[in-house]
C-alpha cells in the first residue's frame, strides 16, 4: 500500500514541489520514497513495504525504461498473471506485484485494468507518447483524485498533495454542501475543492495533449441464476470466500484482521487463521464488543487487543480525523476506526476487514423496506404522494418518515443507505440554498434506466454500490488506515466473489426478517450461528449520549456561532437544534454531527491552512 501523487506540464522547482506534494502524504508510505521528473511530467511514491520489502521500489520502469509506473495497491492475481507475461517474453526484473502492470500494459494496453484482481489505483507515463494512462480498481477500494482546471493536470492518492502546488487554487465547492447534508459524504465525482475530482471506481482516464478522456471499464451486472438451490449457493460462497481470503492474505508482513460483533469480520477472521484480531470499543459498555471480540478469539484460537476509546480522545481527535478524510464525512464511525488502525498497526502492516458484504450479499436493514407493508405501495401513486407531502409539513411524528419515504417509487426515493436531511430541512438550515441543485436524487439519474426490470433489493444494491459504497464505506476504511500507516484488505470486495454474489437471487439475499441470507449460512459452517445471524449494527458510537453532555455540546455550540459557520448556515437555527436536543425535547443528533463535521473540516482547510 502507497501514496502516488504527480502533476503534467512545465513548472520551475519542479523536484521541490514535487517532493513537498509527496510529503503531505508521507503517512501513507513511511518505508520509502521515489522521484521521477522530465519534460512534461513529474511523479512520486510513497511506500508501505508489503510484497518484495528489497525489489519493490518505485516509480518502476519497464525493459527499455520508456513506461514509468506509480502504483497505490495490491494485485492478488500478480502470481499467475506473471507466468502468463513471461510466457509471452516479458522480461522481469522484481518479485513485486506492481511490475505486472507494466508488462501488463505492453500486452494489453489500455485492457490492463481488465486482466486485474485486486484494489489499485495506478499512474503509467509514456515517455515517447507523452501519455498518460491511470486506472481505479472496479469498486473503488483505492481513492485516486485528480485537478484539472486553467491547464493544470494533477492527481493524487489525496486531495491534500495538491496544496503545494503554485499552480492549485483552493477553494471550497460550496454547491457541494446541500448534497453532503442529506448523504453524511460527499457524493458524485465532485469534491469538496473546485476543480478536484474523483475517477470513480471501475473506470480508467488517459491525458494526452491537454486533453483529459475518462472511460468505464467495468459494471457491476447483476444476472440472478434460479436454476441452483440455496444449499448450493451457500456452497458456492463457502469456497469464493475462502478463495479470496487466501489471495488477500499473499504478503511478506504479518497479517491481522478486525473483529466486530458482527458476521462480516467473524466470517473473515474465522476463515484467515491469522494470528491476531483487533477490536474497538468504548468506555461505555452498551457501545463496547470486546467482550464478544474476545470470547470468539479465544473459540477460534487467536490473539484478541480491544481498543477502549474514552470520549476525550474521541473529540480531541476529530479535527485530525477530518484533515485525513479529505472531505467531511458524518460517519461516525469514522473516528472509531481511526483508533483501531492506530491501535492495530503497533502489531502488524496489515489487516483484513468485512466492507463489502452488505452490499454484494442484501446486507443492509433497509433492504427488507420493500417487504414491509407492501400493500401500502399498491395504493394509487397520487394518494400516497400526496399522504407523503402533508406528512412533509408538520413536525416530524411517528410513521410521517414511512409516508415520506414511500410517497415515491423507489428509484426516486432511494439515494443510497443514508437520506439525512429532505430538500425542505436544508432550505431551513443553508443561507444560499434554493432547492434548485443539490438534490443527491439526480445522482441516481444514471442509473434509473439500468435499474429497469430489477427486484427492488437489486436496485438499492446496485445504487449503494455507486455511491455509499465509494463515498463512505471506503473512503473511511482506506483514510483511517492510511492515517496510521496500515494497509487495509477486504476480501468481500473482490471481482471474483462479485462474479458469484451478483448470480444469487433475491430470495437468498433479503427474505422475510432476514438479510444476508446465503451468506450468513456460509458463515454458519465456521462460526457460531447466533454470531452469523446477529442483526446489523455497524461500529455504534455513543455520539447522542454525548450531545447532551455540556463538555462536548460546547464544543459543537463554538463551531455553530463561529464566523466560518455564518459564511454557509443560518446559525440561529443551528444552535436551537443544538438545545432542543442537548434539553432532550427532540433527538436531533444526526443532524448537528453532520454540520459539525462540515465545520470541522472547513477549519481545518479553509481556516488554518
Amino acid at each position: 500500500m502507497c501514496g502516488i501523487v504527480g502533476f503534467t506540464g512545465a513548472l520551475e522547482e519542479k523536484e521541490t514541489v514535487l517532493r513537498a506534494m509527496a510529503d503531505t502524504i508521507a503517512h501513507r508510505g513511511p518505508d520509502g520514497e521515489g522521484y521521477f521528473c522530465e519534460d512534461g511530467i513529474a511523479l512520486a511514491h510513497r511506500r508501505l513495504s508489503i510484497i518484495d520489502l528489497a525489489g519493490g521500489a518505485q516509480p518502476l520502469y519497464n525493459e527499455d525504461g520508456r513506461l514509468v509506473l506509480i502504483f497505490n495497491g495490491e494485485i492478488y492475481n500478480f502470481q499467475e498473471l506473471r507466468e502468463q507475461l513471461v510466457s509471452s517474453g516479458h522480461v522481469f526484473k522484481t518479485r513485486s506485484d506492481s511490475e505486472v502492470l507494466l508488462h501488463g500494459y505492453e500486452e494489453w494496453g489500455d485492457a490492463l485494468p481488465e486482466h486485474l484482481r485486486g484494489m489499485f489505483a495506478f499512474v503509467i507515463w509514456d515517455r515517447e507518447e507523452k501519455t498518460l494512462f491511470a486506472a481505479r480498481d472496479p469498486f473503488g477500494i483505492k481513492p485516486f483524485y485528480y485537478y484539472h482546471r486553467d491547464g493544470q493536470f494533477l492527481f493524487a492518492s489525496e486531495i491534500k498533495a495538491f496544496l503545494p502546488h503554485p499552480g492549485f487554487r483552493k477553494e471550497c465547492n460550496e454547491k457541494q454542501l446541500p448534497l453532503y447534508l442529506s448523504c453524511q459524504y460527499s457524493p458524485g465525482t465532485e469534491t469538496f475543492f473546485k476543480g478536484v475530482y474523483k475517477l470513480p471506481g471501475g473506470h480508467r482516464l488517459r491525458y494526452a495533449d491537454g486533453e483529459l478522456t475518462v472511460e468505464r471499464y467495468f459494471e457491476p451486472v447483476f444476472a440472478p441464476d434460479e436454476s441452483k438451490s440455496e444449499e448450493e449457493w451457500v456452497e458456492e460462497i463457502d469456497r469464493v470466500m475462502a478463495d479470496s481470503v487466501r489471495a488477500h492474505k499473499i504478503s511478506d508482513v504479518e497479517v491481522g484482521s478486525f473483529l466486530s460483533s458482527g458476521v462480516d469480520s467473524s466470517f473473515v477472521a474465522c476463515i484467515a487463521h491469522v494470528d491476531k484480531t483487533f477490536t474497538v470499543g468504548f468506555a461505555d459498555r452498551s457501545y463496547n464488543e470486546a467482550e464478544y471480540a474476545k470470547a470468539f478469539s479465544a473459540e477460534i484460537g487467536v490473539k484478541n487487543r480491544v481498543c477502549e476509546i474514552t470520549p476525550e480522545e474521541y473529540w480531541a481527535a476529530l479535527p485530525s480525523i477530518q484533515y485525513h478524510m479529505d472531505e467531511p464525512l458524518a460517519d461516525a464511525a469514522g473516528a472509531a476506526l481511526y483508533f483501531l488502525n492506530r491501535d492495530a498497526v503497533r502489531d502488524v502492516k496489515v489487516c483484513l476487514s468485512g466492507e463489502g458484504a452488505d452490499e454484494f450479499f442484501g446486507g443492509y436493514n433497509v433492504y427488507q423496506e420493500p417487504y414491509t407493508v407492501s400493500w401500502y405501495d399498491k395504493l394509487p401513486a397520487f394518494l400516497r404522494r400526496g399522504l407523503g407531502w402533508f406528512a412533509g409539513r408538520f413536525p416530524r411524528m411517528r410513521g410521517a418518515n414511512f409516508l415520506i419515504r414511500r410517497s415515491r417509487p423507489l428509484e426516486e426515493r432511494y439515494i443510497g443507505n443514508t437520506n439525512l436531511m429532505s430538500e425542505a430541512y436544508k432550505k431551513r438550515l443553508l443561507l444560499h440554498y434554493d432547492g434548485t441543485s443539490g438534490n443527491p436524487a439526480a445522482l441516481t439519474l444514471p442509473y434509473r434506466e439500468k435499474l429497469k426490470g430489477m427486484d427492488p433489493v437489486t436496485k438499492m444494491q446496485y445504487i449503494d454500490m455507486h455511491t455509499w459504497l465509494m463515498g463512505d464505506i471506503l473512503l473511511k476504511a482506506d483514510k483511517m488506515s492510511m492515517a496510521s500507516s496500515l494497509e487495509l484488505r477486504v476480501p468481500f470486495l473482490d471481482r471474483e466473489v462479485f462474479a458469484l454474489a451478483s448470480r444469487i437471487p433475491a430470495k437468498y439475499r433479503v427474505r422475510g426478517g432476514e438479510t444476508k441470507v446465503a451468506m450468513r449460512r456460509a458463515a454458519e459452517k465456521h462460526i457460531p450461528e447466533a454470531v452469523a445471524k446477529k442483526k446489523k449494527l455497524g461500529f455504534p458510537v455513543p455520539v447522542r449520549a454525548w450531545l447532551r453532555e455540556e463538555t462536548y455540546a460546547s464544543e459543537v455550540r463554538k463551531a455553530f456561532s463561529s464566523d466560518y459557520a455564518a459564511q454557509f448556515f443560518r446559525t440561529d437555527r443551528l444552535l436551537k437544534l443544538l438545545d432542543e436536543h442537548q434539553k432532550g425535547k427532540r433527538d436531533h443528533w444526526k443532524q448537528i454531527w453532520c454540520v459539525f463535521m462540515f465545520l470541522v473540516w472547513y477549519r481545518e482547510y479553509f481556516v488554518l491552512r
